[in-house]
């Protein structure tokens, strides 16, 4: 059975989306099979930045019970899955959340990761989200307001009983005015699993309808990705090498 790994927060604007693809598209260049579903039924992206918003068969109407959630599953053109949700406002209504751990479980038995992109907050979805989670990333910027909403989600979970798996601080700049990692570590009492540079290359994939991790493979966002993924899957994190380096051991 797959991991089933939810992406949360509790602020929206923070990044889940993309860290959601882009973990699972890292994960997919691990030769794992991998789920992404958009379980942000209201505001959903995940079909959106991936090129495919309007599809037949969304999550929308495997929760109403007019479709099987194999219907609902795209592959990209990497080869990694997604379950999109509506776009359309008509289908924001009469969907039964608590069928989405169900849902979840049924999409383990098919790949290694299930990776759940959650809505921001703690609604009524938020918390089927969280309760068909094995294990949770909390994504959260370097700034007090989104640390304490992420303190939020950790707390909830682990109220929970779930599994942080580790903190994942995007749009990091290195800035005297961020919150020290140190102490977003302290907040939170979570392990840091990755820091995501502000990178302009994340916005030009948003604008190719595509991962970073495939428009820019070699941007250092990308290459953070690629580190949270190995992580995720227990491979030890190869350390990368200058050109200077490497000519002074020869």
């Amino acid at each position: 059975m797959a991991r089933i790994i939810v992406i949360n927060s509790g602020k929206g604007g923070v990044g889940k989306t993309t860290t959601a693809i882009n973990l699972g598209a890292s994960l997919n260049k691990l030769d794992k099979e991998v789920i992404i579903v958009d379980a942000n039924l209201n505001t959903p992206n995940v079909g959106l930045q991936l090129g495919a918003p309007i599809v037949p068969v969304t999550l929308n109407h495997v929760l109403k019970g007019k479709a099987n959630v194999e219907d609902a599953i795209y592959e990209h053109a990497s080869g990694t899955k997604i379950v999109p949700s509506s776009l359309s406002v008509k289908e924001l209504t009469k969907f039964n959340t608590k069928k989405i751990p169900g849902i979840a479980k049924e999409l383990s038995g098919l790949c290694d990761y299930v990776i759940i992109d959650s809505a921001a907050g703690f609604g009524e979805e938020v918390m089927a989200v969280l309760e068909a989670a094995d294990e949770i990333i909390i994504v959260t910027n370097p700034e007090m307001p989104a640390v304490t909403d992420a303190l939020k989600a950790v707390k909830v979970a682990r109220q929970m009983g779930k599994e942080i798996n580790g903190v994942v601080v995007t749009r990091h700049r290195s800035a005297n005015y961020e919150m020290p990692l140190s102490a977003i570590k302290s907040m939170l009492e979570a392990q840091i699993i990755g820091v995501v540079p502000e990178d302009k290359a994340v916005k030009e994939a948003l604008n190719l309808r595509d991962a970073v991790a495939h428009t820019h493979p070699r941007s250092k966002v990308s290459k953070k990705y690629y580190e949270i993924a190995c992580k995720v899957d227990g491979r030890k994190v190869e350390e990368r090498k200058g050109f200077l380096t490497r000519l002074f051991r020869g």
